[in-house]
């Protein structure tokens, strides 16, 4: 579900303090872009937020979650129907495992 080794890389390249603001970062923008992707929107706008929502993840370790992103990218891109519940699924309990084991007590703001 997470790649420990890029999360590992990624706080080791940019320091603790840095690791916090990107992770804080993270959260906030993909809940706002799972909160927009619905049927309604232009196939085109899901494409971009579904390929904005891959690339953030893997930056940020949430590989299952990228996966899936890319499959729904590539599905939106030939005009297919995406469907948004698996991605909020996935990200709710790809968030989960992430905090879990980087702030075990629940605080933000402090990794551990």
């Amino acid at each position: 579900m997470i790649d420990w080794e890029r999360v590992d890389c990624l706080r080791a390249e940019i320091g603790e303090a840095d690791f916090e603001e990107v992770v804080d970062l993270f959260l906030e923008e993909v809940e706002e872009v799972l909160g927009r992707l619905s049927p309604t929107v232009r196939p085109r706008q899901l494409e971009a937020d579904l390929h904005f929502l891959k690339g953030s993840a893997l930056n940020l370790g949430f590989a299952d979650l990228a996966a899936l992103c890319q499959a729904e990218e590539r599905r939106a891109a030939a005009g297919a129907p995406i469907d948004r519940a698996p991605v909020a699924t996935l990200y709710a309990a790809s968030r989960q495992a992430f905090l879990a084991r980087l702030r075990p007590s629940g605080r933000r703001g402090q990794a551990a």
